[in-house]
């Protein structure tokens, strides 16, 4: 694009980018508080029976004695039934139970009872939103393109807006799960949007770091989320309190520009000028007509090129043995890194211990974790950060099989560092999987790796759910994924300093050291936003220049 020519001359990242860069850093903590929130919206806090006659707000703790009376030992859990009770000689399940409110307060399950039988109600729900993440991803993905950047991220904040607070109103479990869904696709979009326009903005040599940071605001949205369900232990207060923050994104079609490059795409040269003349004058330089013009100019000459560059479908993947071979182990790490990550982010509540505590350190080793994806991808290479990481995480994972369950400080020690692991490896499988596929397939690639990656994050809460069965369960899955990918990514070829495969025929012979060209033949490729890639990794973010200086990154 043109505004690639322009960007040398305003700065890379002067005063004008940095003030909305960081107004569309903010979006982050609000994805994070809408993907994250269910956590405490829909914790299962203890329970039992409610004994015939008993007053229903009764306080949950019964003496042993009394618990031997009524209720029948689960030797599977180690505790008295949860949903079972003495009824003469033979047991019956129960419809009325007494809760413990000491951990989680007022939540939807208490609500509307979603216990026992019911309990697959609350793995529905987060499988409902996240099918709303990946409807949204593909809608507005599409939108942000026909309509533009701000247009969509208006509708979008709307959305998420109307859909949190009704949520937050819902009078009953579907209304609220349909909500939850609507506001998954809403969130997404917001994401989506604030994401690609902040990195669009920027220059090449900025792009590594702005694509990094705002994961950091995602972090720190992520630990909020526990002080606020401390401070409001009623699941409606809590919902409205994560909701109405995104009000003030309303007010951003007056503060946020359209996106220069979507302007210039959709051939608006006089709206795009503006922009670049405005942001000229915040960052304190001085561009006359004439200039911007040629510099306009230039940059349609300079992509001309690939205006006409023949493209394939994902189909084509499958018809070479080594493409396929590639593509299929890429799938299975997209699917492998998004079902561990979201799995053990919802997992807190089960490991023991203090859930809210859990919950933060979980979202706080998110930083460290983005940091040092920034410091090492491009020094130490993707393969050995991916499948390094990934093993680490796998291997963590699996100890907590042995682990006995009262050392519980060992558990959550486990499961942090599997966390931080995946984190690494979710912010690294991005770019390595975009650089594997050839550039004439690389959007079809990175399309439906991300379907993959959907489809992990929708069997995630089934997987936590059998937690109720034998509690090491999730843990054991979600480190056999982690492992497994990590040795198989073995098989795939490091792509740091290489010459990025164009064709097919250049696709099936990577990796082969005869193949392999050093970087300096490498010409700047830029990706165009993917309609169904997921809200946190836009492909037009990964920007691959000689240096990888523009690589980016994802949590």
């Amino acid at each position: 694009m043109g505004f690639d020519d322009v960007l040398p001359v305003l700065g890379d990242f002067g005063k004008y980018q940095k003030r909305i860069y960081f107004l569309l850093c903010l979006p982050a903590i609000t994805s994070a508080f809408h993907k994250l929130g269910n956590v405490f919206l829909l914790a299962e806090p203890q329970y039992r029976c409610r004994r015939p006659d008993e007053p229903a707000d009764s306080l949950y703790d019964l003496s042993t004695s009394e618990l031997e009376k009524w209720y029948p030992f689960d030797s599977l859990q180690r505790t008295f039934s949860s949903c079972e009770i003495w009824s003469g000689n033979a047991t019956t399940t129960c419809s009325e139970f007494i809760y413990k409110h000491d951990d989680y307060g007022f939540t939807t399950t208490i609500e509307w009872n979603l216990t026992c039988e019911k309990a697959y109600l609350i793995a529905t729900c987060n499988s409902m939103f996240m099918v709303g993440v990946m409807l949204g991803s593909i809608i507005f993905g599409e939108t942000s393109d026909r309509w533009g950047r701000k247009m969509t991220f208006l509708v979008a904040s709307v959305m998420q807006v109307l859909f949190g607070v009704l949520a937050a109103f819902a009078p009953e479990f579907w209304t609220f799960a349909v909500s939850r869904m609507i506001l998954g696709a809403a969130a997404s979009g917001v994401f989506l949007v604030a994401y690609v326009m902040g990195l669009e903005m920027v220059g090449p040599s900025k792009r590594l770091i702005a694509g990094t940071v705002v994961f950091i605001f995602f972090s720190g949205g992520y630990v909020l989320i526990a002080l606020l369900a401390k401070l409001l232990p009623n699941w409606r207060h809590l919902q409205l309190a994560l909701s109405l923050p995104g009000v003030v994104f309303l007010f951003y079609w007056w503060f946020i520009p359209e996106s220069v490059r979507w302007l210039l795409s959709k051939n608006k040269v006089e709206e795009a000028k503006l922009v670049i003349q405005k942001c000229a004058k915040v960052n304190g330089v001085t561009i006359s007509d004439a200039k911007l013009d040629e510099l306009l100019k230039k940059g349609d000459e300079n992509k001309t090129k690939d205006d006409s560059q023949i493209t394939a479908s994902v189909l084509d993947l499958f018809k070479h043995s080594n493409l396929r071979k590639r593509s299929l182990i890429i799938f299975f790490d997209w699917c492998a890194n998004n079902i561990t990550y979201y799995g053990l982010s919802w997992n807190t509540n089960n490991l023991g211990g203090n859930p809210y505590l859990n919950f933060v350190i979980s979202g706080a080793v998110e930083t460290p974790a983005n940091i040092f994806t920034l410091l090492t991808l491009n020094r130490w290479g993707r393969k050995k950060i991916l499948c390094g990481s990934m093993i680490v995480a796998g291997s963590a994972l699996l100890l907590t099989i042995a682990t006995p369950l009262n050392w519980v400080w060992l558990i959550i020690t486990l499961a942090m560092i599997g966390k931080i692991s995946i984190t690494v490896s979710y912010g690294t499988v991005y770019i390595f999987s975009a650089e594997q596929f050839p550039t004439v397939v690389r959007n079809a690639g990175l399309g439906a790796s991300s379907t993959f990656a959907r489809l992990g994050s929708i069997m995630a809460p089934y997987i936590n759910v059998m937690a109720r069965i034998w509690q090491p369960f999730p843990l054991l899955v979600f480190g056999v994924l982690a492992f497994t990918g990590g040795v198989l990514s073995l098989l795939l070829p490091e792509t740091l300093n290489k010459k990025l495969p164009e064709t097919l025929a250049e696709g099936e012979a990577f990796g082969k050291k005869s193949k392999n060209v050093p970087l300096k033949s490498v010409q700047v490729l830029e990706l165009p936003v993917l309609a169904n890639e997921t809200e946190e990794s836009p492909s037009d973010a990964l920007l691959l220049t000689e240096a990888q200086k523009a690589a980016q990154l994802e949590s």
